[in-house]
């Protein structure tokens, strides 16, 4: 199981898990999002950034047909605008009509880590309905340390090998102390290849760089689609420059008034749940196909706990040099929690790793890696980790902390718990303080924005949703009752009729409205 906080939509071709990541991202930068918000919304006409506002974007083919690429620039840090600049990646499919032109539609997947314009390219451009496409341009920018927009590198392929494989449900001091060291080889590996960039690639520096995008775009508010920790991107801008929102949805949304471990906590039984209900599934089916067993979701808890622990004690083969151990099989399990469509992958993955062969939980669990064929990952899990160790303050101090909150995560999930505590140990060790705190979000004066929540949603919890819906002064909560991570394009008609007529003509759902 890996450390990272990781909220992504699994709108992606990739569904990537986020207990394994040690929580979710919140919290604001240099200063609190709320003491910023004066000087952030005056920031178009500070003299300092004036040039990064003016400047002009020149659009260019970029290998996927019918997108244009351009690259803007932003301040490396916002409190020395006149200093080093940062260049950010943009991609843009303009809008196809027919019918008027709304303005430009900011999509962001989440993560945080996420390559927006990768979404934008393989999906949003091209999967969203095609109305919205027809109406706006649709638009994404890699934010600040993410892909194309100058990424956070740590670790070389065969060190993110080794890191993927700690055991992350230590026994004894000397695995506890082998699963620190890796946090903290890991932490260092960042700040030697990325130190320059790792103190700003906060939530707040990245919604502010979207309103210089805004202004780039020719565009009076800001019309912007997140999923999973991308709702958080969207929240903060709101709350930066609420004059400037315009139709924002939030899919799968977070809650920025919570500390890091209690997002854990809450994630770790979000996670729960999710499995729950795929045990349900998978102990009902008349084929009889559950590797699980098929006399109820308790005894599915159980003999996935004993794998587990079987897979602790000795990796199976795989087909290839790395064997499936109890770290990269949880893995994999998670990578299937979020969407149930991967369910029945997951069943055979299962079924052919109790038979000894676990090529097929590691190819799951590679996908939550983005690790592709060639054995290269992704920027992905480096930058999720610099943005939230920089968004927020650790969960714990040490190992001894975990110790004693492991009781609260068992609770929470007797499958995943123990795994899930372990890996929220990452940020104790990271090089950069923290900046931000956790904090309410309310936006007050911006237009309506829809907070979309699924009821057994794993990564981002349901009850999150209800609580930043209640947060933001022109909130409406949006529920689907389902499972699986986000709503807005998952078959619910019901759901995807609702956020189009919000883009569309503006009217938002009415409260608390839910869908199946």
């Amino acid at each position: 199981m890996d450390s990272r906080r990781l909220l992504r939509s699994s709108a992606l071709a990739v569904a990537t898990a986020g207990l394994l990541a040690s929580g979710c991202s919140s919290g604001s930068s240099s200063t609190s999002a709320t003491a910023s918000t004066t000087s952030a919304a005056g920031a178009q006409q500070s003299a300092a950034l004036r040039p990064y506002y003016q400047q002009k974007l020149t659009w260019r083919a970029c290998g996927v047909t019918g997108f244009e690429c351009s690259t803007m620039k932003a301040p490396l840090d916002y409190d020395k605008p006149t200093g080093t600049s940062i260049n950010l990646a943009v991609a843009r499919k303009k809008a196809t009509g027919p019918g008027k032109r709304i303005g430009s539609l900011l999509v962001n997947p989440g993560g945080p880590g996420g390559t927006a314009v990768g979404y934008l390219q393989q999906y949003a451009g091209l999967g969203y309905p095609a109305p919205v496409r027809a109406r706006y341009d649709m638009v994404a920018v890699d934010p600040r340390g993410v892909a194309r927009s100058e990424p956070v590198e740590c670790l070389a392929s065969q060190e993110m090998d080794t890191y993927t494989q700690v055991d992350q449900t230590p026994d004894d001091a000397a695995e506890k102390a082998a699963l620190a060291t890796s946090f903290e080889n890991f932490a260092k590996g960042c700040e030697k290849h990325s130190g320059k960039v790792l103190p700003h690639v906060s939530t707040v520096e990245a919604a502010r760089d979207m309103d210089i995008l805004r202004q780039l775009l020719g565009d009076e508010k800001l019309h912007y689609f997140g999923a999973s920790y991308g709702t958080f991107l969207g929240a903060t801008y709101a709350e930066l420059f609420p004059d400037r929102t315009g139709r924002l949805v939030l899919d799968g949304a977070m809650d920025p008034s919570l500390p890091a471990l209690e997002m854990n906590r809450d994630q770790t039984a979000g996670f729960e749940t999710a499995f729950q209900s795929f045990a349900a599934d998978c102990v009902a089916r008349k084929e009889k196909d559950c590797p699980l067993g098929t006399t109820s979701v308790a005894d599915a808890s159980n003999q996935l706990k004993k794998f587990f622990t079987v897979l602790d004690a000795k990796p199976i083969e795989t087909g290839e040099t790395r064997k499936l151990g109890e770290a990269l099989a949880t893995t994999g399990v998670i990578a299937a929690m979020y969407d149930e469509t991967t369910w029945p992958e997951l069943r055979t993955s299962l079924t052919r790793a109790m038979h000894g062969d676990g090529g097929g939980l590691l190819t799951l669990a590679d996908s939550y890696y983005e690790r592709d064929a060639e054995g290269k990952y992704a920027n992905l899990m480096y930058a999720n980790a610099a943005v939230n160790c920089l968004d927020l303050p650790p969960s714990f101090s040490g190992p001894d902390a975990v110790d004693a909150a492991l009781p609260s995560f068992e609770k929470a999930s007797p499958v995943f718990g123990q795994g899930f505590a372990w890996a929220a140990l990452n940020c104790a060790y990271w090089p950069v303080r923290a900046t931000g705190t956790p904090h309410r979000i309310e936006a007050k004066g911006a237009a309506p924005i829809v907070v979309v929540g699924t009821t057994r949603d794993p990564a981002t919890p349901y009850k999150w949703a209800e609580s930043l819906a209640s947060q933001l002064a022109s909130g409406r909560l949006l529920t689907y009752d389902g499972d699986g991570h986000t709503a807005y394009g998952r078959g619910s008609d019901c759901i995807d009729t609702a956020i189009n007529t919000y883009l569309l003509e503006g009217t938002a759902p009415p409260a608390d409205k839910k869908c199946t």
